[in-house]
């Protein structure tokens, strides 16, 4: 624990990645502030994600997550399409892919609670509606934080302040996120849209699906929520032809599914709001470096890889896991952060590349998705995949039984 003795860390963003960042730091002995600009509770923002269960495991075990946090166990993965000249369903391939649904809310929760608990040996200090104006190196090598209050000194500054993050213009100045030219639209709704579909209901409560269409395709899995579970969904697609930043998404995700899916999925999607939708952009990023003494990137700000990956939040889990670990075990600041870098500047170009490649595959080249059976569906992802591994996709080739 050398390099996090009697240190103080500032952290710039209070959502997942910074609150993960604050229990590593207070884990590994030092003192935390987090710097979080919105004045409202967080715990609403966001739908459903997924991690990794070996992940959720380490977190609970090393006291970053409550093990009481609920979660949404699946362990198969099913690929759907719809009937040629038809509205049913046809199931084209069964895959092992264990994962963890998690509610975003519920995931922010547990790690606030822990970062506020003192997780470890270090204090940490949560202030909200405190928005940080600038992050500068003072003549010491130390960095300034500072906000309307004034400025306070750190010896480490995390910025883990999202996608679109100024603190990452300070190690990489004019990089911004690049378009993937297609967009995904997410809702998270109640359990009862599937009522009158107890098969599909079925299907959700052991596997997550995916299913194809001409141009995109559409996730489909069960999470948490405040009572009963909500079905969480991410479609991705083109955009429209005339689009309107203000529109309700609703209508034209709608629309899409309606022209697209098998009836059940359509009148499923059918049952979204404008409060339950939300649209954006699809687009990635990675810094050169990761990390440079006294400021390192985590989660959204440090790299975005295209949500086919899964691994917004993961990323920024891992990151915190990552901080930790080098705080403990490297000798000084600088060692720790360059240790930081080169493990996580390296993980993240892998996603971004990832990710790349599995849009063109489900969006912007979709196969012949009614064609396909198990063996085409093993073999293209393989395809897509390249040699490489990743938690969704571990086994393509593996099936299950129905």
């Amino acid at each position: 624990m050398a390099a996090a003795t009697a240190l103080r860390i500032g952290v710039v963003g209070g959502s997942i990645a910074g609150c993960a960042a604050a229990v590593a730091g207070s884990r590994a002995g030092a003192d935390v502030t987090v710097y979080e600009r919105s004045g409202a509770e967080l715990q609403d923002r966001g739908f459903g994600i997924v991690i990794p269960p070996p992940l959720h495991r380490e977190l609970v075990a090393s006291g970053y997550l409550d093990a009481r946090m609920e979660t949404a166990p699946v362990a198969a993965r099913v690929w759907l399409t719809r009937e040629p000249g038809g509205r049913s369903t046809r199931e084209l391939a069964r895959q092992s892919s264990p994962v963890t649904p998690c509610n975003w809310g519920l995931l922010w929760r547990s790690l606030r609670a822990n970062a506020a608990a003192g997780a470890g040996a270090g204090a940490v200090r949560y202030l909200r509606g405190e928005p940080v104006t600038s992050v500068d190196e003072g003549p010491d090598g130390r960095a300034l934080v500072t906000t309307a209050r004034g400025s306070e000194p750190y010896d480490i500054v995390v910025g883990a302040d999202g996608h679109a993050s100024r603190t990452r213009q300070l190690l990489a100045p004019g990089l911004a996120p690049e378009p993937a030219g297609y967009l995904v639209w997410r809702g998270a709704i109640p359990l009862s849209a599937l009522a009158g579909h107890p098969r599909e209901l079925e299907l959700l409560r052991g596997a997550w699906v995916t299913l194809g269409f001409p141009g995109g395709h559409g996730i489909f899995y069960l999470i948490p929520g405040a009572g009963d579970r909500l079905l969480a969904y991410a479609i991705y697609g083109r955009p429209p032809a005339y689009p309107d930043a203000d529109a309700d998404p609703g209508p034209y995700v709608r629309e899409l599914a309606r022209e697209h899916f098998p009836a059940a999925w359509a009148e499923i999607v059918g049952h979204g709001t404008h409060r339950t939708t939300a649209c954006h952009p699809v687009a990635d990023v990675q810094v050169p470096r990761a990390a440079r003494a006294p400021l390192l990137l985590a989660g959204d700000a440090a790299g975005v890889s295209r949500p086919h990956t899964a691994s917004g939040a993961v990323k920024a889990l891992q990151d915190a896991l990552c901080l930790e670990r080098v705080l403990r075990d490297e000798p000084t600041v600088g060692a720790a952060l360059e240790r930081y870098a080169d493990e996580r500047t390296a993980a993240g170009a892998h996603l971004v590349e990832l990710g790349r490649r599995m849009g063109r595959a489900q969006v912007e080249e979709t196969p012949d998705w009614a064609a396909m059976g198990q063996e085409e569906v093993d073999v293209w992802f393989r395809g897509v995949l390249a040699g490489t591994r990743h938690y969704l996709y571990e086994q393509p080739g593996a099936g299950v039984t129905a």
